[in-house]
């Protein structure tokens, strides 16, 4: 979704006008829709809620059954009760493959805010006479993952709304990227899927062009001189202003388990911590273990992160840690909200579509996937489900070094257990 300008409406304060106890019978029984979305613990305040021990044995016998050779460790918990129902390994640190997408998309939402989003502006200066604007463009860019080249039209029909069909001065581009995205450190030569970063990633020059193409064939006549790489000038007026919000990049992190927009993700984080980092990861990288160590409570040093979408064979997560991730991100609305419309579903739609696709799983689960074929089997499954007894679990299981298709069955088996 596309949004300009968007506007947030609050709800209106309601004043207690009376203390009688019919009134605040009235208020308890009249609140608004969001806050029946409240944690689900808080329908059981003041009472002790039991786990499913069956539940807890059907798990273990899975756990403990015979299984193909491989590292194997998976921790359920109880969101419900808030209690743990069942680990096995639930803190042996495995490669975690693209569960680590869960760890920056909800690190990320915490720190920019669920409402955060990405600006991509045209700025004019000088005046307009006749159709030609006696002065300069300016064409300033954060960090929009998804803007294209054929998304610049956009900014030069805004131009040609204020009556400029041509240009006299300078066309400057205020860019927040200069160089290209490059692979990260461990990440195999194929990895890196150029083609598909959004345009702002593929560095200055890229962009320059795109922009002076699209300008040219508006019926701009632009030598090649007045393209400037500069800060928007002073006394530069915004005319048009684009913006994506980043639950659009979350949903491709986490739905369709996107690369390219995870490491966007990193790079708008990096750039949020310290503008100055030209890396774009190195800060971001810093603040993700800031946020597993601070936030989620997290001290095992055998935890590591080497980039925001997985691909690192050398990123290790715990089951645990991952389920503690999404508590973390349940306890929270605006992010529950994002996890459980972003989230793939099983049998439905993203990555889990096929992979949990049994009749008996349709529906019943939101899941992050996470699979890497090299240089071994890595693969894991993470989210929430609906279990028989009503209670929301959260879970999480890793397997690797063994057949990644054997370890979607042991994923499969898992979800029939949980909503079994």
């Amino acid at each position: 979704m596309y949004t300009f300008n968007n506007k947030y409406f609050k709800s209106s304060k309601i004043r207690i006008t009376t203390l009688s106890l019919v009134s605040l019978f009235v208020l308890s029984a009249c609140g608004n829709k969001e806050n029946t979305k409240k944690i689900e613990n808080n329908k059981y305040s003041g009472q002790s809620i039991t786990i499913d021990q069956q539940l807890k044995d059907n798990l273990d016998e899975f756990a403990n059954k015979p299984r193909c050779k491989g590292k194997f460790a998976i921790y359920v918990y109880d969101i419900t009760a808030n209690k743990p129902v069942y680990g096995n390994n639930e803190n042996l640190a495995l490669p975690s493959a693209s569960c680590m997408k869960l760890i920056s998309g909800i690190a990320g939402l915490h720190l920019l805010g669920t409402d955060y989003r990405y600006t991509t502006d045209i700025y004019t200066r000088g005046t307009i006479k006749n159709d030609t604007l006696q002065g300069d463009i300016t064409l300033k860019a954060d960090l929009d993952p998804q803007l294209k080249g054929t998304d610049l039209k956009m900014f030069i029909n805004a131009l040609h709304r204020k009556g400029i069909k041509k240009l006299s001065g300078k066309v400057y581009m205020d860019l927040t990227i200069q160089k290209p995205v490059t692979a990260e450190p461990h990440w195999y030569p194929w990895d890196l899927s150029f083609s598909q970063y959004g345009l702002l990633y593929k560095g200055k020059e890229r962009v320059k062009n795109e922009f002076k193409t699209m300008l040219r064939n508006q019926g701009f006549q632009l030598a090649d001189s007045q393209f400037v790489f500069s800060k928007t000038p002073k006394g530069s007026k915004c005319i048009f202003r684009f913006q994506r919000s980043i639950d659009r990049v979350i949903q491709r992190m986490w739905k369709n388990s996107s690369n390219t927009q995870a490491t966007a993700m990193l790079y708008t984080i990096s750039n949020h911590i310290n503008a100055k980092d030209s890396t774009f990861t190195r800060s971001g990288i810093n603040y993700l273990y800031k946020f597993v160590q601070n936030d989620l409570g997290l001290k095992d040093k055998k935890l590591v992160i080497h980039d925001g979408c997985g691909l690192c064979t050398h990123n290790h997560l715990s089951p645990k840690s991952l389920v503690t991730a999404l508590r973390y991100g349940y306890k929270d609305n605006a992010i529950r909200k994002n996890l459980y419309t972003h989230l793939s579903v099983a049998g439905i739609n993203g990555t889990a579509r096929r992979l949990l696709s049994k009749p008996e799983l349709r529906g019943k689960l939101h899941v992050k996937t996470g699979t890497l074929s090299h240089p071994y089997g890595i693969s894991s499954l993470a989210g929430f489900c609906k279990a028989s007894n009503g209670h929301t679990l959260a879970f999480a299981i890793m397997d690797s070094e063994m057949s990644v298709l054997d370890a979607h069955v042991l994923q499969s088996k898992l979800a029939q257990v949980l909503v079994k």
